[in-house]
């Protein structure tokens, strides 16, 4: 009679906590079983995983798990704790869906979970904020008014408000920052890992009335991109043998020392794709040396002089690459130094046997490439038989039909020599 006398009062419990939390307007955003409505952006399957009704962070690689869901303006809480002295990681607001050119994390509005400097609230990657006092050296950052973080390894409290652009953040019951003027004001929610063990628990929401924000102020919205590299190590690309050690995952970055000892030194995705959006980031790493390379013509051609001899520009060059579609070496769009710019592709732009207009269309518009050493976005759409390439959000390749281009294929990371980095691998299934 005791023991159900007892589990009577837990169900009584239990179901107050519910209907507590159902009249206050707050909705679980984390159901404490699974990671059921979060999206794990560009991070290791393990890096993110559910014990005891935690959210566990390993911290490695780093990047950010979000919702789901957009949200404006809403109440949001949540309670955290680090596993080590001067942990760091964050929470970020109003976010896009995928993480920023040469960044492992998102446009977005920052809110510093650290180790011992908790609270702090800024913009990063494209984001713009006020803060709420002028800092004596300029940054764009709000400070705590004062430090409310309990000792390490101890659960933290954090209640964030935004309302119309504005945000304010309370630390263990007391609000401590503010941010105004927030751009985006509307997006996604992320927890950040970066690069230690930190635990998330009782995170839920409650939303307010939106006010239907204008696009320029609203987050980019998700399109179905999965991560093709988790920024621990190279699964779900092939690892021939004499790759090792240099085809290489280095957190966040896949680096290529350019020296494979493979038979196919190319480093080529397990799966094949059909139809797909690619985003894919990349720069050249060897350091710029001054060569001549030849001039080509929007029509394909290669410019030659009055005496028919190949006319050449200097260039700084930092070595040379690519991707390759569907499986297939002819489809390779190129990454160099040459003026008429990344995007080339070369098998079809040099094939005479092609007609004209599939040179014409294998040749980049212009030139959109970053200056050397700096990161560069493509954003490759494959339908059918048709390409289209954006570079740094420019079209270069305006859907040129490549004869031959497979139905299906493994997509590649060329090698050529060279030092390259690439970072961001998402790919957006279509068929």
């Amino acid at each position: 009679m005791k023991r159900a006398y007892i589990l009577f009062l837990v169900g009584v419990v239990c179901c107050a906590n519910v209907l507590q939390a159902a009249d206050d307007g707050f909705t679980p955003l984390f159901n404490a079983r699974d990671l059921d409505g979060w999206v794990n952006v560009n991070c290791a399957p393990e890096t993110w995983t559910v014990r005891d009704g935690m959210i566990l962070c390993t911290g490695i690689p780093t990047g950010v798990l979000r919702t789901q869901k957009q949200y404006e303006n809403y109440v949001l809480e949540l309670e955290w704790r680090h596993m080590k002295k001067r942990g760091n990681a964050g929470l970020f607001i109003h976010s896009d869906p995928v993480t920023a050119v040469g960044k492992p994390f998102t446009r977005s509005i920052e809110i510093q979970i650290m180790d011992g400097n908790a609270g702090d609230m800024f913009s990063i990657h494209g984001a713009t904020m006020t803060p709420d006092k002028a800092h004596p050296k300029g940054w764009v950052r709000s400070f705590p008014a004062e430090d409310r973080m309990n000792p390490t390894g101890q659960w933290n409290h954090y209640r964030v408000e935004s309302r119309a652009g504005t945000a304010t953040l309370a630390v263990n019951g007391k609000v401590v920052t503010r941010g105004y003027h927030l751009n985006p004001r509307k997006g996604y929610i992320c927890l950040e890992s970066e690069g230690s063990e930190i635990h998330f628990r009782n995170i839920r929401i409650k939303e307010l009335p939106g006010s239907d924000p204008p696009a320029d102020v609203v987050a980019k919205k998700a399109r179905g991109f999965r991560c093709l590299y988790n920024g621990l190590d190279l699964r779900g690309w092939k690892q021939d043998p004499g790759h090792e050690n240099h085809w290489r995952a280095r957190n966040w970055i896949l680096d290529y020392d350019g020296k494979s000892q493979a038979n196919d030194k190319n480093l080529w995705t397990e799966e094949q794709f059909g139809d797909f959006i690619l985003i894919v980031d990349w720069r050249l790493g060897d350091k710029p040396k001054i060569d001549n390379v030849p001039v080509i013509l929007p029509d394909g051609s290669e410019a030659i002089d009055t005496d028919g001899k190949p006319v050449t520009v200097a260039v700084m060059d930092a070595g040379d690459s690519g991707i390759y579609l569907r499986g297939r070496v002819k489809s390779q769009i190129n990454i160099w130094n040459w003026p008429v710019g990344s995007g080339e592709m070369w098998g079809y732009r040099k094939d005479k046997n092609m007609p004209a207009e599939v040179r014409r269309g294998a040749t980049p518009i212009f030139n959109a490439d970053n200056p050397v050493g700096e990161w560069n976005r493509f954003e490759i759409t494959a339908i059918g038989d048709k390409v289209t390439i954006v570079l740094n959000g420019k079209t270069v390749i305006r859907q040129v039909r490549l004869p031959g281009l497979p139905e299906r294929g493994p997509i590649a990371l060329q090698h050529h020599g060279d030092h390259v980095q690439f970072a961001n691998i998402y790919i957006n299934e279509l068929d």
